[in-house]
């Protein structure tokens, strides 16, 4: 296996990454988005790599420019999943497409874990020729996904209405970068940020029935079904999904990663 650190430039601050590269023959590639405030180097990017590369294929995983919370790069000022917004995320994973077709000539498989995998829905709607798609723990999505309190304890909870006005206020005064606390996961996040989440986030089930392409949907079994609802993506898919439920198994797949990563590979080599 090879491995090479990868550094693309965007219309602001690079995007890096890991390219993952079998030593022989390559049965085709694969692309993956990572969750909300991860990065290549943890989680399912981490332990796919290796995997991937095993079963013949190529592997690129790259930080999108919002990943983790708050982070600083080049200089002093502040960036990471605070700031971003969706435009800037399908923005990116454009940028990691055009650059491992470049690299290996031939369409990616998408893989994208929990956030990742609903930008990847975004992503493979676009690219009708992309191979096969992979779901990790891909969200609802959608305008009302932030909406829901549900059973997580994520974003802004219960907090909805006197966040949004606050953000609201920030923005009209010109703050819109100013810090604003979450009471639920991840934390922390921009105002400017906090209002792109709530109107532009794309919805997996709306967007299904533009997904040709065979694809595998995951969810461990102590997620929350409708926050994550595989089964529902496969009813509206216009492509053939299996779904996977994952016993005794969280959203991070911790312990459970050489079951995901085999579950992957046996599938894709039944696909390419």
């Amino acid at each position: 296996m090879r491995t090479e650190l990868i550094t693309i430039e965007t219309d602001t601050i690079p995007i890096e990454g890991l390219f993952y590269e079998p030593t022989g023959p390559i049965k085709g590639a694969a692309l993956f988005f990572h969750g909300n405030t991860m990065n290549f180097y943890t989680g399912a990017a981490k332990f796919l790599g290796p995997a991937m590369v095993n079963a013949g294929f190529a592997f690129f995983a790259f930080n999108r420019r919002g990943h983790d919370i708050l982070s600083t790069r080049a200089s002093r000022n502040p960036v990471g999943g605070a700031y971003q917004t969706i435009a800037e995320s399908l923005a990116d994973n454009d940028y990691a497409r055009q650059w491992l077709i470049n690299r290996v000539h031939t369409q990616p498989i998408v893989i994208g874990h929990s956030n990742g995998g609903m930008l990847a829905v975004a992503h493979v709607a676009k690219y009708s020729n992309t191979p096969a798609l992979v779901l990790l723990s891909a969200p609802r999505g959608g305008v009302g996904q932030d909406l829901v309190r549900g059973s997580e304890k994520l974003f802004a909870m219960d907090q909805v209405d006197q966040i949004t006005a606050q953000a609201k206020e920030l923005v009209a005064q010109g703050k819109g970068k100013e810090l604003i606390n979450l009471p639920g996961w991840w934390y922390i996040i921009s105002a400017e940020s906090f209002l792109d989440r709530l109107v532009s986030v794309p919805s997996t089930i709306a967007l299904a029935p533009q997904i040709h392409c065979p694809v595998l949907a995951i969810r461990g079994d102590q997620e929350d079904q409708h926050r994550y609802p595989a089964e529902e993506f496969k009813a509206a898919c216009s492509g053939n999904v299996d779904v996977k439920i994952i016993h005794d198994c969280d959203h991070f797949y911790n312990q459970k990663e050489r079951e995901v990563a085999l579950q992957i590979t046996q599938w894709l080599n039944h696909q390419v």
